[in-house]
């Protein structure tokens, strides 16, 4: 069966649903592929920058109805003990991908986007048009926008150049019940990586980290490392012997990939983690991927309208996201390799705690200012 569609979103992520929202809203024909059931649990720190607030709201998403926390505040800890505070810029969010991620796609739906639960298996462009296929279905598109996250079978199928490496990160997370500041995000260094602490909704405390694979390696399980490597970090052993998981064992993803990627590859509109990952010691991940979804899908409206060529929404698309995200990707694999260097992160902890006003600043430049709205 083929299916034609202006526009076939690859990936139901945030970066997939705002888009499939922000199009069907404003008339397109949207076709969202997913190979996944929702709701459904996701590696994710889970905290969300106040920047997208005003986006979401033209979205007719009112993220109140999910009760989310309020967070204002931010901790760092350092392998040694040492700690640092600040209050956040603009502040966020709480929210887990568990109820956010449904949330979006039941808005999709009603606002007429058609989603699909399958599975990409390859993609093509010729003569101004895309195939898309299924193992079910062939479906053709002027525009199709991926959205299909960190690591897929696409990145493979489009032999996309970070997919030919290894990587060597994993990420760990799991859902808890434990005592902890709802207006706090904090973040815990240790040996080979570090861990992001915060709540979510329903007093859930989120525990996600991103720990190098090789030193992951030398234990035996993820508890057996927690134990050895993450409570090392005072804070961290006193955050995990306090709370109690609430998931039957935590997930996890490896192949974890912090490598520039192109914006735009084999025509496709890349957004959200397809077309960059920030490290989540930046905390703004989904943040980006909405705003992400934004950019592209305002650039698309444009070429729908004939505006624009398709030349010029790709050169376009590619400039909007470097400017609005290329200098964030590059502070963030900066502060990624000073965080594991313990005798370069102790130093600069203690210009951190020496001078308070350095953190602040820090964290600006990680975090955008709140979306407008034309």
């Amino acid at each position: 069966m083929k299916i034609n569609s202006e526009v076939i979103i690859i990936g139901g992520g945030l970066a997939g649903l705002s888009s499939a929202i922000h199009l069907s809203k404003q008339g397109l024909p949207v076709t969202l592929i997913e190979k996944s059931d929702y709701p459904r649990h996701k590696v994710c720190g889970e905290y969300i920058s106040n920047e997208i607030v005003p986006y979401l709201s033209w979205l007719g998403v009112d993220i109140n109805q999910l009760h989310p926390t309020t967070i204002s505040k931010f901790e760092i800890t350092s392998q040694n003990g040492k700690i640092a505070t600040a209050k956040l810029p603009l502040g966020g969010f709480g929210i887990s991908r568990y109820e956010l991620d449904y949330f979006l796609y039941k808005k999709a739906l009603t606002s007429g986007c058609s989603i699909i639960k399958e599975t990409v298996i390859d993609v093509s462009f010729h003569n101004d048009q895309f195939t898309v296929t299924t193992a079910n279905q062939t479906l053709s598109a002027k525009i199709v926008l991926g959205a299909f996250g960190k690591r897929s079978n696409i990145d493979q199928v489009l032999s996309r150049n970070f997919i030919q490496k290894k990587a060597s990160w994993l990420a760990v997370k799991g859902h808890y019940s434990g005592e902890f500041n709802n207006d706090l995000v904090a973040l815990h260094n240790f040996n080979g990586g570090y861990c992001g602490v915060s709540k979510v909704e329903n007093n859930i405390l989120n525990i996600c980290y991103l720990a190098d694979y090789k030193t992951f390696k030398k234990y035996k399980n993820i508890d057996h490392y927690q134990q050895h490597v993450l409570f090392e970090n005072k804070y961290l052993k006193s955050i995990f012997e306090k709370s109690t998981l609430l998931f039957d064992k935590p997930i996890s993803i490896s192949q974890i990939s912090f490598d520039r990627k192109q914006a735009v590859d084999h025509h496709i509109l890349m957004i959200g983690d397809t077309a960059g990952l920030i490290h989540p010691l930046c905390g703004n991940g989904m943040a980006m991927a909405i705003h992400s979804a934004k950019i592209a899908s305002e650039l698309v409206l444009d070429f729908h309208s004939g505006t624009i060529s398709r030349k010029q929404l790709e050169k376009k698309y590619m400039n909007k996201w470097k400017q609005n995200f290329g200098k964030r990707l590059r502070i963030g694999r900066l502060l990624a390799r000073i965080l594991i260097r313990k005798r370069i992160s102790n130093v600069v902890f203690k210009l951190i705690v020496s001078f308070p006003k350095l953190l602040p600043l820090i964290i600006r430049q990680t975090h955008g200012k709140p979306i407008v709205i034309n």
